[in-house]
């Protein structure tokens, strides 16, 4: 009886031992098969480039590229922020800034540069680095180039949160940056939950986001057409600039725009990889829910954080990444820090413009971008054969 239940307990335990091996073996098909997809997926896009990928000259010479474009553009937007602070009703000479911001000369220069035009240029700054970012997120993760926070209705529903935020008297600017990330991550996850649920084509998105842009700008009509004092306050929210910008109001936002930033630059590859569509990406093993999420989420706080104090600018992040496309390609590791780059000077030169064009009146930066933006967005729309390209 011993020898039998023995042997019966063998028997059992090399069959458990045989189950784990097939399962191990399954696991390990699967791992094979994941990085086999990896390896495909490398080898497609490495065909794809102009060289064949494989050509170490070719890839050098297009890095070389990419960084002399990449300083370029920051020596641009350097210069255009040393403008922004010297140039006004007041003019300075950008060898006397230095003495300025280290609180030397006249006490009426330094209340202009570091009270008035250091924080101007600093939420320009900011802005179009935020905005710029947050528009080419969203085209990847929509797979859509005419996505952007002022088109879809992100930045109407940054606007509403910020309004009701001032309605219930919270004006402080921890408050209003939450308030204007809740209402754009509130609107990100309509639009997505939208596009997934009714499988919707791209320009139906388009659409979709336009009618949500008009509700969420009527609620705010409504809102203000109600409260006297928050009509007053929105007045410039809803045009869009940077006039009324205080160091309050632009800190907490700043580091929830660093924060979002610096996420999205160390996740560059998982961006480009969901990007290529679902079944790509869940074949060499992503998360394709989880990072589809993690990105509107920090695409909705870069929005938010901006118009909590820059208010509702549009086109922002239409015009720049398509712009800068032309010079990264559709990889994310280049684009979006030349997309953060150039949308900054882009903003902030746009802001000059509008303070210096009709001196010593001053048109709001968000008129321009409108005026710019309009015939562009039209222009991407209706090229290549009336729009079907985006169908």
């Amino acid at each position: 009886m011993r020898n039998r239940g023995g042997s019966k307990e063998a028997l059992a335990r090399c069959d458990g031992e045989g189950e784990n091996g097939v399962k191990a073996g399954m696991e390990w098909g699967k791992t094979a098969e994941m990085w086999t997809a990896r390896r495909e997926s490398g080898r497609r896009r490495k065909e794809a480039e102009p060289d064949g990928g494989w050509g170490r000259a070719g890839r050098k010479q297009r890095r070389q590229r990419w960084l002399l474009l990449f300083c370029c553009s920051m020596a641009c937007t350097l210069a255009v922020a040393v403008f922004s602070i010297c140039l006004g009703n007041v003019h300075f000479s950008p060898l006397e800034l230095p003495d300025i911001l280290m609180g030397h000369g006249k006490s009426m220069e330094r209340g202009i540069v570091l009270y008035a035009r250091l924080p101007r240029t600093m939420a320009a700054l900011f802005a179009g680095a935020a905005l710029a970012t947050a528009g080419a997120v969203l085209q990847n993760v929509l797979a859509n180039k005419l996505a952007s926070p002022g088109i879809i209705g992100v930045n109407a529903g940054a606007g509403l949160g910020v309004t009701l935020c001032c309605a219930f008297g919270a004006i402080s600017g921890i408050a209003l940056s939450f308030a204007a990330f809740a209402g754009s991550l509130l609107t990100v996850f309509l639009i997505f939950l939208f596009s997934s649920r009714v499988n919707a084509s791209k320009t139906t998105v388009i659409l979709g986001g336009v009618a949500m842009n008009s509700i969420l700008n009527a609620i705010c009509e409504s809102v203000a057409a109600l409260d006297t004092e928050v009509a007053m306050l929105s007045i410039d929210f809803r045009v869009g600039g940077f006039s009324a910008v205080s160091y309050t109001r632009l800190a907490p936002a700043s580091v929830l725009i660093l924060f979002a930033l610096a996420a999205l630059f160390t996740l560059c590859n998982e961006l480009d990889v969901v990007s290529l569509g679902d079944e790509t990406a869940q074949g060499v093993g992503l998360a394709v829910g989880k990072y589809r999420m993690l990105f509107l989420m920090l695409a909705a706080l870069l929005a938010g954080a901006a118009v909590s104090f820059a208010g509702l600018l549009g086109f922002i992040g239409l015009i720049v990444p398509h712009f800068t496309r032309r010079f990264t390609g559709n990889e994310s590791g280049r684009h979006l820090p030349f997309c953060a780059v150039f949308g900054a000077g882009f903003v902030t030169l746009c802001d000059l413009i509008s303070r210096l064009l009709f001196a010593p009146y001053e048109l709001p930066v968000g008129i321009l971008m409108s005026v710019i933006g309009g015939p562009v967005f039209l222009f991407l729309l209706v090229r290549h054969k009336g729009g079907h390209r985006y169908d």
